[in-house]
């Protein structure tokens, strides 16, 4: 297990992008007792528009990386149209988002703090965020307790969004909370 202090947390690059291209496949959720599908997936349209050609406008993301130099985990953003859009789909003025931690690093409190750093990014700049996922995925309890909250379930996924919390309360405007950076 990777504890927080030794993982460095920095901005997504356009050469990010076969980083995210893993992640994504981490992102795939598989149902306990079901096999993995072949890292292929990745490639297939539906998939492979929440990565490719990274580095657009609206593009926002967040790796993760281990002290020994692998990635081991990454939050990212990634604005859609009404033509062109992924399964967490609300409007265009409305990013989704994606995450993925590592199966060997989870637990660590990766995810949360990849979350946090990028909520708190988003926050500057969109009045929401969404995301698409499965209702059997445990993730569902992390991005509640982060304030999304369902908007349509569709067979067994849903779709949340979380609105751009206010008052000087807020969980996402603490700085001590924000994880140290550095490039790699």
């Amino acid at each position: 297990m990777i504890r927080r202090s030794n993982v460095t947390f920095r901005l997504a690059e356009a050469c990010d992008e076969p980083i995210l291209r893993d992640m994504l496949f981490v992102a795939v959720f598989v149902p306990p007792g079901c096999s993995a599908p072949d890292y292929s997936v990745v490639a297939q349209p539906e998939l492979a528009r929440y990565i490719s050609r990274w580095g657009r406008q609206g593009d926002d993301g967040i790796v993760a990386i281990a002290s020994a130099g692998q990635p081991v985990g990454a939050a990212w953003l990634r604005r859609w149209s009404e033509q062109d859009h992924g399964y967490g789909f609300i409007d265009a003025l409305t990013p989704e988002l994606s995450v993925a931690v590592r199966p060997e690093s989870r637990g660590a409190g990766i995810g949360t703090e990849l979350l946090r750093w990028l909520l708190q990014r988003a926050d500057e700049s969109y009045e929401r965020v969404s995301l698409s996922v499965s209702g059997q995925n445990p993730a569902v309890r992390l991005y509640r307790r982060l304030g999304f909250r369902t908007v349509t379930v569709d067979g067994g996924s849903m779709t949340m969004t979380r609105i751009r919390p206010t008052g000087p309360d807020s969980q996402h405007r603490d700085p001590a909370r924000r994880p140290r950076t550095s490039r790699i």
